[in-house]
């Protein structure tokens, strides 16, 4: 296990006009699981490559523990990486994928053999050691391409949108035992990803990317909770938290409020004194089985609340809408950030 430091690294590639990622300052503690998430083309992977020595950096320094790896070689560096499409080799069996990296170590077959069986029976791999990849299932193939990280015993484990590929509902299930794995083994570990739902079910702390510049990192309770800016509380949570310009007090703030906090008002649910009443139309309705979003165009803005079952409005309805404004969060117009 280890600790990682980013220094202040800049990335960027040669000819291009600015970095890919600025100024990256991190510390990530031994044995955590942190997790980088963003947006398409906010520097996430290259972060995650550059830890991992394949994309070199323009500026700073990467430890890990306290040794500068910033110009080492990827095998000089005692990392294992996880990569989308698992990269495994399709003549070879799941034990000699899983051993592969060993056997070119040169260790002794029977010290090979032990770890890979070691490591299969953690993953549930056992009685699949002698198949090939084309025989297995993706969630399968997924724990393979783990399984070959595990038997190195790395310092650190490198994910990058390892279940991408997977369906919905396998996706659920496999994050559900990566997460479980990681606990069990703690090797500190980053994990890369888009899908902001997955970052907040994974990871210890979330660091959270836009255009190349580290927004906020924090458990993803305080994430939620406590946005440092705009971009943050747009892109965390799902539904998005709702954004608007303050119509009262002042033309420079941002409100923020999440669908959970945003109500719909009915005969049963009138507006309590001061909160905030916004009128408009319903033009979509998200019925998810255990609750319900409704979606309503009000003058200059598209709002989404949160809505019990038995009060969910029909689409093309008139709505109203009200929320509590002591639970709105405030942006600053100008710069994003929270007020």
């Amino acid at each position: 296990m280890a600790s990682i430091t980013f220094d202040h690294v800049d990335i960027q590639y040669p000819g291009a006009d600015e970095p890919t990622v600025r100024d990256f300052e991190l510390e990530i503690a031994d044995g955590e699981f942190l997790v980088l998430v963003g947006p398409s083309g906010c520097g996430k992977s290259t972060t995650l490559r550059a830890l991992a020595g394949l994309e070199p950096t323009s500026g700073g320094r990467i430890l890990i523990d306290d040794t500068d790896v910033t110009d080492l070689e990827p095998g000089e560096r005692d990392v294992a990486m996880v990569f989308q499409n698992y990269a495994l080799y399709p003549h070879l069996s799941v034990a000699k994928n899983m051993g592969f990296a060993l056997k070119l170590a040169k260790l002794p077959q029977s010290e090979i053999d032990a770890k890979v069986n070691e490591a299969a029976e953690l993953l549930g791999l056992t009685e699949l050691l002698d198949r090939r990849p084309k025989d297995l299932s993706g969630g399968q193939r997924q724990r393979v391409a783990m399984g070959r990280a595990i038997v190195r015993e790395p310092k650190v484990f490198l994910m990058d949108e390892p279940l991408s590929n997977l369906d919905a509902k396998l996706r659920v299930q496999t994050r559900a035992e990566l997460a479980a794995l990681q606990r069990r083994l703690r090797t500190t570990t980053v994990y890369v990803t888009h899908d902001q739902v997955e970052a907040m079910t994974m990871g210890d702390r979330v660091a959270v990317l836009d255009k190349g510049v580290l927004q906020q990192v924090a458990a993803p309770k305080e994430l939620y909770a406590n946005p440092v800016n705009e971009f943050v509380a747009g892109f965390i949570g799902s539904p998005a938290m709702n954004l608007f310009d303050d119509r009262g007090a002042s033309q420079s703030v941002r409100l923020g409020v999440r669908p959970e906090a945003m109500h719909l008002v009915t005969a049963d649910h009138p507006a309590p004194t001061g909160w905030v009443v916004r009128s408009g139309t319903v033009e979509l309705v998200e019925e998810l089985g255990s609750e319900a979003y409704a979606y309503v165009a009000t003058e200059g803005d598209r709002l989404v609340a949160k809505v019990p079952q038995g009060h969910v409005p029909r689409i093309g309805a008139d709505a109203e809408l009200t929320y509590d404004p002591e639970a709105a969060h405030r942006f600053d117009k100008e710069t994003g950030q929270r007020i």
